[in-house]
C-alpha cells in the first residue's frame, strides 16, 4: 500500500513539473479567400507560464511571409495575464497581402518559449484575380466577404461621378488673399492719386525772395503816389505813410532801429553814414512831417510833391546796387518743406510695395485656384 501511494505522489510531482514548462501556440486566419490587393490578417497566440520568455518569428513590415505573400504590418504584441498572474497569453496579429493570384501555402510558424521550439498549424490562402462581367457591362462586380471566409459575388450599378463637399479650409486662402489683394488696389489708387495731384501732406508755404530796401521803398512811395487824395485831403496820413517808407529803408539798408527813433535821432545817426549836404533835404522833410502830425501844421499840395521828390532823391543817392556777377544763393528748404519730400519718397516706396504685394499675391491665388479646379 504505501508502495502504490509513493508511485502516485510521484506521478503527481512529474504531472505538475510538466504542466509548469507547457506551452501552446495557436494560428488563425481572417479569410481563406482574397482579391489582388486586398488584405487579411494572421494571429498568433502563444500561451506559457508568465516567468518564461517568448520569443516570435523574426518578421517585419515589407518582409515576405513566403513567396508571393508580404507582410503589411507587424502590429504590437499583446499580453493578456491568466490564473491570477501565473499564466501568459500573448498575441501577435500580421496583415499580410498578395498581388499574385494563386493557392499558397503559409508554413508553420516557429515560435521559441525558453528553449524550447513550437511550431504552429500551417495555413491556406486563395487569392483570385478580378473578375470581368462582360455581359453587364454598365454595372460593377464587388465582391464581399460573407462571414464564412466566402466571397459573394453582388452586381451594382454603375453611379455617376459625384462632386467633392465644399470645404471652407480649400477657399479660404483664395479668398482672404482676394480681398487683401482689393485692399492694397485701393491703398495704391490713393496714393498715386495723393502723388499725381501733388497734394503734400504738410502744406508748404512758400516765401518771395527778399527784394533789396530801396526796391521795396520805391514800391511803396509809388503806392502813395497813386493815393494822391490823402495828400490833399490828409497830410498826417500822407506825411505817416511817407516818413515810415523812409525808416523802414533807413533800418534795412544802415542796420539800426531807425522805427523806434525820433526824427533827430535818425538824422544824427544818419551823420555817421552820410554827408551834411545829402541830409539836407531830408533833415527838412522830417521836420515838416513832425510839424503835421504833432503841431496841425497845414501843408501846400506843391510842398508836399515836393518833400516826396525828396525822399525818392534821397533813396537813390544812398541805395546799394546788387553785384550783378554775385553768386546766387543756393536753394534751401524749410522743414516743412524736407518733410514733404521725404513723405513724397515714402510715398513712391509704399506704392512699389503694395504693386510687387499684388502680383506676389495674384500668382498665389491663380496657382491654388488650379490646384483646386484642376
Amino acid at each position: 500500500m504505501k508502495i502504490k501511494n509513493i508511485i502516485l505522489l510521484t506521478a503527481c510531482v512529474l504531472c505538475s513539473l510538466m504542466t509548469k514548462a507547457q506551452g501552446t501556440v495557436d494560428i488563425k486566419i481572417d479569410s481563406l479567400q482574397l482579391l489582388i490587393g486586398q488584405q487579411t490578417g494572421i494571429t498568433l497566440d502563444v500561451t506559457c507560464n508568465a516567468n518564461q520568455n517568448v520569443v516570435f518569428p523574426p518578421l517585419s513590415d515589407r518582409s515576405m511571409l513566403t513567396k508571393g505573400v508580404e507582410v503589411v504590418k507587424v502590429c504590437p504584441i499583446d499580453t493578456q495575464m491568466l490564473n491570477e498572474g501565473k499564466r501568459m497569453q500573448l498575441t501577435q496579429r500580421y496583415i499580410i497581402t498578395s498581388f499574385d493570384s494563386a493557392l499558397y501555402y503559409l508554413p508553420p510558424m516557429d515560435v521559441i518559449i525558453d528553449t524550447t521550439h513550437y511550431k504552429s498549424k500551417a495555413l491556406a490562402l486563395r487569392v483570385f484575380t478580378v473578375p470581368v462581367d462582360t455581359v453587364h457591362v454598365d454595372k460593377l462586380l464587388h465582391l464581399e466577404n460573407d462571414g464564412s471566409g466566402k466571397l459573394v459575388d453582388y452586381h451594382e450599378a454603375v453611379k455617376d461621378i459625384e462632386d467633392a463637399p465644399f470645404s471652407w479650409d480649400d477657399w479660404a486662402n483664395v479668398v482672404y488673399g482676394s480681398l487683401l489683394v482689393i485692399l492694397l488696389m485701393v491703398l495704391t489708387f490713393v496714393m498715386l492719386v495723393w502723388l499725381k495731384q501733388g497734394n503734400p501732406i504738410i502744406r508748404i508755404i512758400r516765401h518771395k525772395a527778399k527784394l533789396p530796401p530801396h526796391q521795396v521803398a520805391m514800391k511803396e512811395i509809388e503806392r502813395i503816389k497813386e493815393e494822391k487824395t490823402w495828400a490833399s485831403e490828409d497830410s498826417k496820413e500822407y506825411y505817416t505813410q511817407l516818413t515810415d517808407t523812409l525808416r523802414n529803408y533807413i533800418q534795412e539798408r544802415y542796420g539800426f532801429r531807425a522805427m523806434d527813433m525820433t526824427s533827430s535821432e535818425i538824422i544824427d545817426r544818419l551823420m555817421q553814414e552820410n554827408d551834411e549836404e545829402a541830409l539836407a533835404e531830408l533833415r527838412q522833410l522830417f521836420e515838416t512831417a513832425d510839424l503835421v502830425k504833432f503841431a496841425k501844421y497845414s501843408t501846400l499840395v506843391n510842398e508836399n510833391d515836393a518833400n516826396l521828390v525828396t525822399a525818392v532823391n534821397y533813396i537813390n543817392q544812398t541805395k546799394q546796387e546788387v553785384d550783378p556777377n554775385a553768386k546766387a544763393e543756393e536753394p534751401t528748404y524749410t522743414p516743412e518743406e524736407m518733410r514733404s519730400i521725404g513723405m513724397k519718397w515714402t510715398l513712391r516706396v509704399l506704392i512699389a510695395l503694395c504693386s510687387c504685394a499684388i502680383i506676389a499675391i495674384v500668382v498665389l491665388i491663380i496657382i491654388r485656384l488650379a490646384d483646386l479646379l484642376g
